[in-house]
């Protein structure tokens, strides 16, 4: 997929030291549990193209049209927990710091919502992190949507009083993503 500056597209060998670079700046992975070494670095770009092969969606690498052929991940997964909002489809992101604050996770994600909503024909997305992640929540309020504190969570993976236990989860339907793009779509 393609947007203004972005190409979202499917995994590379030469995209795996990057990402696994990527993985393990303590401030990209601020907000996760822990930094990924490269053996992890690696798994996880197996399972996210064993995604797209399973689901015909996942967390697309992302190039910047003419300036960097690899700035990180952004796309649709299924969370893989129980939950009080699960079975869901999540629109995430991760990308290396030297590319924050350009947009580029809104551009992405944007697509993301477009690729789920029309291709996809999903009814709703979702998307979390825990709450001292603002960057995050920024995006997800930019690509419209909202926060109800009545469906925040303990993620399962944590224990009680972990740092990443608690969770805020957003959510955005296929009829606000109609209202926000400005195109009356099928179902919405």
């Amino acid at each position: 997929m393609r947007t203004e500056r972005l190409i979202l597209r499917r995994w590379r060998d030469a995209d795996r030291e990057p990402f696994a670079a990527l993985n393990a700046d303590p401030l990209v992975m601020e907000h996760h549990p822990s930094t990924l070494d490269r053996t992890a670095s690696d798994a996880l770009i197996d399972r996210i193209e064993a995604d797209f092969d399973r689901l015909g969606f996942g967390l697309w690498a992302v190039e910047v049209q003419g300036v960097a052929p690899f700035i990180g991940f952004v796309g649709l997964s299924e969370p893989t927990f129980a939950a009080h909002f699960t079975p869901a489809v999540e629109v995430g992101w991760r990308l290396d710091r030297a590319f924050w604050g350009h947009g580029y996770a809104t551009e992405a994600g944007a697509a993301a919502l477009e690729f789920g909503f029309d291709s996809v024909e999903l009814d709703d997305v979702v998307s979390f992190t825990v709450p001292a992640n603002t960057r995050s929540q920024r995006v997800m309020e930019r690509l419209g949507l909202t926060h109800d504190p009545e469906d925040d969570f303990d993620h399962p993976r944590f224990p009680v009083g972990h740092r990443c236990c608690r969770h805020v989860l957003f959510r955005i339907s296929r009829a606000r993503w109609a209202e926000i793009a400005g195109v009356t779509r099928p179902g919405g």
